[in-house]
């Protein structure tokens, strides 16, 4: 597999841990504020990982659809 070939995952997850473990509380915020703030962070990492995936998914279906049209158009040409 070339490097061409390798698709990136994100673990939406695990994406969403790590950017809440950068987000601390900030000096004298109340309660309320950070709980919202941390769960909006959380439900965006969440879907921009998701959304991160869904594109590289299709894009890596892309190129391996290109792969094949070209492989296919060699064919056709060697045989007439």
């Amino acid at each position: 597999m070339t490097k061409k070939d390798e698709k990136i995952v994100i673990d939406p997850k695990e994406f969403a841990q790590m950017v809440l473990a950068g987000s601390p509380r900030k000096d004298e915020e109340d309660d309320l504020v950070y709980i919202k703030r941390q769960l909006r962070l959380n439900l965006e990492a969440l879907m921009l990982a998701q959304d991160f995936n869904d594109l590289e998914k299709t894009q890596f279906d892309v190129a391996k659809q290109a792969q094949r049209d070209e492989i296919l158009q060699k064919i056709i040409e060697r045989r007439y």
